[in-house]
């Protein structure tokens, strides 16, 4: 797809998957919004994007407040008039059992990393049926297919992002608007930074680099596909365990569990 002068939103655009993917469509011409709470940072981002010579322009918000994500659409629309892909990208994880993670943990993850999207989704997806084009791309996770002890709040957010995804990706049928979920494997980012992870292994050797997933991100803003898994090869552990649920699960919930438990002592 040709993106010169395309409109492109992408949230959680300071660092990492939304940074990099920031950084695709600019070098595809694309004028690129980057939303994030970190103003500072995407100020820094907007200069790298520079290079590029195409129009970059910075909006600060915190997308798990719905106030601030009505003003930042009607502020993008009227400079714009337009939004051609959205990339609904911001969210974060915290690593804990249920029982020790606090309420208000497991609700801020719900809050920016489902309710975000959804606000997000709500707030350009009429601009993109009145003009018969567009596409939302929904960064989830693998996590969003098996559920990972130590994640369950995050599991949660995902699982809600990609059922959200499947209907409207059956209600956006013959509109010209499409949406499409991309769903990686662990990505080498600063999501691990956060002090919960402690002493858990922030990569292994099937870490992704960002740029990997943020061409995947390029790929899906015109694919006809409702999820695209990367790697690809993953996409057969998440069949097998849908398919073999009473196989796969007692398997998948060991391994993470002996993780955990070695994580935590």
């Amino acid at each position: 797809m040709n993106y010169s002068g395309k409109v492109v939103v992408v949230t959680g655009a300071s660092s990492g998957i939304g940074e990099q993917s920031a950084e695709e469509f600019a070098k595809l011409h694309a004028n690129v919004i980057l939303v994030s709470r970190n103003e500072e940072q995407l100020q820094k981002v907007a200069i790298k994007l520079s290079k590029y010579q195409t129009t970059t322009f910075v909006y600060a918000c915190d997308v798990s407040n719905k106030e601030q994500v009505d003003k930042m659409g009607k502020t993008i629309i009227e400079k714009f008039g337009t939004i051609d892909v959205l990339v609904n990208n911001a969210g974060f994880g915290i690593y804990n059992t249920v029982e020790k993670t606090k309420i208000d943990e497991m609700e801020s993850q719900i809050s920016t990393n489902f309710l975000g999207m959804m606000y997000c989704t709500k707030t350009f997806l009429p601009t993109m049926l009145q003009q018969r084009s567009g596409h939302i791309v929904n960064v989830a996770s693998v996590a969003g297919s098996i559920g990972i002890p130590g994640m369950a709040s995050y599991c949660a957010s995902k699982f809600a992002m990609l059922g959200f995804s499947e209907s409207l990706f059956h209600e956006l049928k013959g509109t010209g608007v499409g949406i499409t979920v991309v769903s990686p494997i662990m990505v080498r980012t600063n999501f691990f930074n956060h002090e919960s992870f402690g002493k858990m292994p922030r990569y292994s050797t099937t870490s992704l680099n960002p740029k990997t997933v943020a061409n995947a991100v390029v790929k899906a803003a015109s694919s006809p596909r409702l999820e695209i898994v990367v790697p690809q090869f993953v996409r057969f552990v998440v069949w097998l365990k849908q398919t073999f649920p009473y196989l796969i699960n007692p398997i998948v919930g060991g391994i993470f569990r002996r993780s955990m438990k070695s994580t935590m002592d």
